[in-house]
């Protein structure tokens, strides 16, 4: 069995499309797709189905992804033994992180990084509402949550807090609340519930019993901007909504405590480009520990 022909199948698989995978690998779609068709032919089976939108997995192919990601861990674990492994900081990475700490926090932060390594090239993406960290759609993902599932290192990068948060000119207009039953006298943002796809992001359950938001909008930055905008009070991440001096902080014994969580597949723990992304998001956010909390 050739490894390249491995590795390509594991591309192919993690991406859901040739036409991705072929970009990420740096070679033609053509070219890709034949590479695809022998390895079937040479496994007697078949291990893709191929659609004008992308491709799934068959049954085999999901065995025989099972068996090719652990190839690849014990390939990469022969070339950390034997000193053989990349050491340069070099190639592409991915990076799937929640909007609010992606945009607010992470895009300001990452040309440092660019800088200290001209070679590496870092993708920084929305995490999704149905994010799969197994077929590889990020090569490092922060997550609201430490994953329980899969081949998967995680360590938490940071606890972060939220508040009721008004603008000026809404306190101005509508007074300020003083107690969370006043909060019902008031008009209130909040998520698109069905679109809620991790309980920890249900932040009004901790608050008010009903919330029943008159704006939802499902995304943390655009629930920051409705805020701004006087539209009502909302529950905001504070290291965001500190940084806009319109925002008033709305009964401050009410604390939503919650953690951002790095995670990547074991099978690139020892990738240089990886290692040197991880490393580099706990650094800035130590460096900055204290806007979190």
């Amino acid at each position: 069995m050739d490894w390249d022909d491995v590795r390509l199948f594991l591309a192919v698989a993690r991406s859901g499309q040739l036409l991705a995978a072929s970009r990420r690998l740096g070679i033609n779609h053509a070219t890709l797709g034949r590479r695809m068709t022998a390895l079937e032919h040479a496994l007697g089976t078949r291990l893709l189905v191929r659609r004008t939108n992308g491709c799934e997995l068959t049954a085999e192919g999901e065995v025989y992804f099972a068996a090719a990601e652990r190839m690849e861990a014990e390939m990469l674990a022969a070339q950390a033994a034997t000193g053989q492994i990349d050491t340069s900081v070099a190639g592409t990475v991915r990076l799937g992180a929640p909007d609010g700490f992606g945009v607010s926090f992470l895009a300001a932060r990452l040309g440092r990084l660019m800088q200290q390594h001209p070679q590496l090239k870092v993708q920084l993406v929305p995490v999704p509402r149905s994010f799969s960290l197994s077929q590889r759609e990020a090569d490092v993902a922060i997550t609201i949550e430490r994953p329980e599932q899969g081949r998967l290192i995680s360590s938490k990068l940071t606890d972060y807090t939220l508040g009721l948060y008004a603008s000026r000119a809404h306190v101005k207009t509508h007074g300020m609340p003083g107690g969370l039953e006043d909060l019902r006298h008031h008009p209130r943002i909040g998520y698109v519930e069905d679109l809620i796809f991790s309980p920890s992001l249900n932040f009004t359950g901790e608050v008010m019993r009903d919330w029943d938001a008159m704006l939802e909008v499902s995304s943390a930055i655009g629930q920051t901007e409705a805020v701004r905008s006087g539209a009502g009070i909302g529950i905001l991440h504070d290291y965001i909504a500190r940084q806009y001096p319109e925002l008033v902080r709305i009964l401050p014994d009410v604390v939503i405590r919650r953690a951002y969580w790095t995670t990547y597949h074991e099978s690139s723990r020892d990738l240089m480009r990886i290692k040197t992304l991880v490393r580099y998001l706990n650094d800035i956010v130590h460096e900055e520990r204290h806007i979190f909390l």
